[in-house]
């Protein structure tokens, strides 16, 4: 069960944030940079491809990484900047505010990007002194970005626990994390935004069929980062467990039509009634701090930040039945993985938010041969 949190605890958290807050992210030494040659960026390149592979370096805190229909990788830096990064083409997204943990975040292309050219980012502004977060579609056209529209507004924000991301599903809807932005109650209130994994269309409505007849697809998550769907259709997600009692209890879950996934009051194999449990934790004693979640080829592939590590999670239908841990500590955080249009997987590195040890030419972009990995 969650417990209060003591003033000790309390006063040494808000210690932390305000140091990490007044000390700002590290900026990079010099421009992005993509390494890469083209040997192996074409469909099918696996069988040559390296195990890994530096493609880019000197990235500022990028959150998200996206494949254009041409090839181009398009990356989100959390400051408020949109990099195309062959091109070494920043455009910036106005109005971000990035601290603590916001900033420009998700990224998602509408599935008829090839005809409209609509991207939709997932970002956080301050209004007066409250924060919020919202669901914005701009146009990507000629290496520019122009503001089309809001989708959704007033979405819950906070210094910590904001989501952020967003990805079209198979089903053509638009499947939003959002963060309980440190109300954890609110998450077991249907009726709002907070802890909730969001389904909606394209212009910002209900999808049909939804639970609530809202935005609202499952609720009782704490901060999830993470959202995949497997080759059967089904919708896995990564969440952060608890801060306190030196973190511990994340989570990949398994996402049900009106889930409740019991934040604040479950956590690890304490599930209360009514909930949810995870298909696997943590345990109190480790904590991966997911950053994202990605299946490929009958495998969840998790980046870890707290973790530094790559986790892969082997599928048989709906259950876990292996479990690796890749290059523990090689790089640092690890904040986004995605699967290439050549087969092989895309991670991001983020050593410069504020909360690892930083290193030359950080951050960078990773490429790996999921075909080599040790297992």
């Amino acid at each position: 069960m969650k417990k209060i949190l003591t003033g000790f605890v309390l006063l040494g958290v808000c210690t932390t944030a305000y140091l990490w807050i007044t000390s700002g992210v590290s900026e990079p030494t010099s421009t992005p940079t993509f390494t890469a040659s083209n040997a192996n960026e074409s469909a099918g390149s696996t069988s040559t491809a390296p195990l890994v592979e530096v493609v880019a370096e000197n990235v500022t805190v990028p959150w998200e990484l996206l494949f254009l229909p041409d090839g181009e990788l398009l990356i989100t830096e959390r400051p408020g900047r949109v990099l195309l990064l062959k091109q070494g083409i920043e455009l910036a997204v106005e109005n971000i505010s990035d601290s603590g943990e916001g900033g420009l975040l998700g990224a998602a292309l509408h599935p008829d990007f090839a005809e409209n050219n609509f991207l939709y980012l997932y970002q956080t502004t301050k209004v007066g002194v409250s924060t919020k977060n919202q669901i914005v579609r701009y146009v990507l056209n000629n290496n520019s970005l122009e503001f089309e529209s809001i989708i959704v507004d007033n979405l819950p924000g906070a210094l910590y626990h904001d989501g952020g991301r967003i990805v079209f599903g198979p089903d053509g809807y638009l499947y939003v994390t959002v963060g309980d932005a440190l109300d954890a109650d609110a998450a077991q209130d249907i009726s709002s935004f907070n802890g909730t994994l969001l389904k909606m269309t394209a212009e910002g409505e209900p999808a049909p069929g939804n639970p609530f007849g809202s935005l609202v697809y499952s609720y009782g998550h704490r901060n999830a980062q993470g959202i995949t769907f497997d080759d059967s259709g089904n919708i896995w997600s990564s969440e952060h467990g608890r801060s306190v009692g030196g973190s511990g209890f994340d989570e990949i879950n398994l996402i049900e039509r009106g889930g409740n996934y019991g934040w604040p009051d479950s956590e690890g194999d304490m599930v209360t009634e009514g909930t949810i449990a995870p298909v696997r934790h943590s345990t109190a004693d480790v904590t991966w701090a997911p950053g994202d979640l990605q299946y490929f080829e009958g495998s969840l592939y998790m980046p870890g930040l707290k973790g530094q590590t790559l986790y892969e999670a082997v599928l048989d239908g709906t259950e876990i039945v292996d479990w690796y841990e890749h290059f523990v500590g090689q790089y640092g955080r690890l904040r986004s993985v995605r699967v290439g249009p050549d087969g092989l997987l895309y991670v991001l590195t983020s050593n410069r938010d504020g909360r690892g040890d930083v290193s030359d030419n950080d951050d960078r972009i990773i490429r790996i041969n999921p075909n080599e990995l040790s297992r």
